[in-house]
């Protein structure tokens, strides 16, 4: 026992540092997966097929082709209308999460191609206060809209969202009628709107333009709702089922049309483009006499199966 009373203590060698963030843990089985080898899977973990929350950058580099995307009415900067003050003032908040995440709010939106066919998109950002609608978020995506109308495109959204946010009181609320409005004369042009809805997707974003797509698509995995599952059960006094507000349960209960692996969404967002738009700009009907709404409509069990075999091959 004389190594116990040693005052030097055990020598050892010299210890070798691993740099921070060089290993991450999945959240979901646990698995530690070097992050190169993750960034190449676009943050899907390799053992239990887990998507990683992503920021909008990554979202942009995974689903657009490389180097397409032009960033649209990044002139907008948010303000603070109501002077608004929790434990911190909103201009701190504000300027805390731009410092960040380098954005200017919870949202970035653009031109972009997806295998060479145009589109015009809003790409939201968690990062960002939770990637809360405030002011500029419904204007950026009003005017993406506005865009898309005027140029002929299809329009694209991606949903990573907390919900309104609550430091623009009323104001952030007024966005769920705004954009919504807004859809409502995209779809009276004939444009389709193709919304992908992350992990999470609650709240107003959830009750409004979230849900409003064409065509519904979910993450692996994603939280879609509108209320917190807390809130849920206080109100009806009701345990909730298991998976309750994720999206095999969401998918299940219809509020989306279908579940993309994320490694597959490039290819699959190429095929409903090219099928909503194709008789739109070739002048042509399909063979059966449908519109191009109830043709692409008609591809979404065929686009599930095949994410479906790609995601159990992987």
């Amino acid at each position: 026992m004389d190594w116990f009373r040693r005052k030097k203590g055990i020598e050892t060698s010299e210890k070798k540092a691993i740099p921070d963030g060089l290993w991450v843990k999945c959240d979901s089985c646990g698995e530690i997966i070097y992050r190169p080898e993750l960034h190449k899977r676009m943050y899907v973990c390799v053992k239990c097929d887990h998507h990683f929350r992503v920021t909008s950058k990554e979202y942009i580099e995974y689903y657009f082709d490389a180097d397409s995307f032009q960033e649209q009415f990044d002139n907008i900067q948010p303000t603070d209308p109501l002077k608004f003050r929790d434990t911190k003032k909103y201009t701190d908040r504000l300027k805390a999460a731009q410092k960040k995440t380098g954005m200017k709010d919870a949202v970035i939106t653009g031109i972009a191609t997806i295998e060479g066919k145009p589109i015009v998109a809003a790409v939201m950002d968690f990062s960002f206060i939770g990637g809360s609608m405030g002011s500029v978020v419904g204007e950026k995506i009003s005017r993406a809209i506005d865009l898309a109308m005027e140029k002929d495109y299809p329009f694209l959204i991606v949903s990573a969202s907390g919900g309104a946010r609550m430091m623009e009181s009323a104001l952030s609320l007024m966005q769920m009628a705004k954009t919504s409005a807004k859809l409502a004369l995209l779809a009276d042009k004939g444009l389709p709107f193709i919304s992908i809805m992350t992990d999470p997707t609650t709240g107003g974003t959830t009750a409004s333009f979230a849900m409003l797509g064409d065509v519904n698509i979910a993450e692996p995995g994603a939280l879609i709702g509108f209320a917190g599952q807390r809130v849920i059960k206080q109100t009806i006094g009701q345990d909730l089922p298991e998976g309750f507000q994720r999206a095999d349960f969401v998918l299940e209960h219809g509020f989306v049309d279908l579940i993309v692996h994320r490694q597959e969404m490039r290819s699959t967002l190429a095929r409903m483009i090219d099928l909503f738009m194709r008789p739109k700009h070739t002048g042509g009907n399909n063979s059966h006499g449908k519109n191009e709404k109830t043709v692409a409509l008609d591809s979404v069990e065929t686009a599930e199966e095949a994410a479906s075999e790609s995601g159990k091959a992987n």
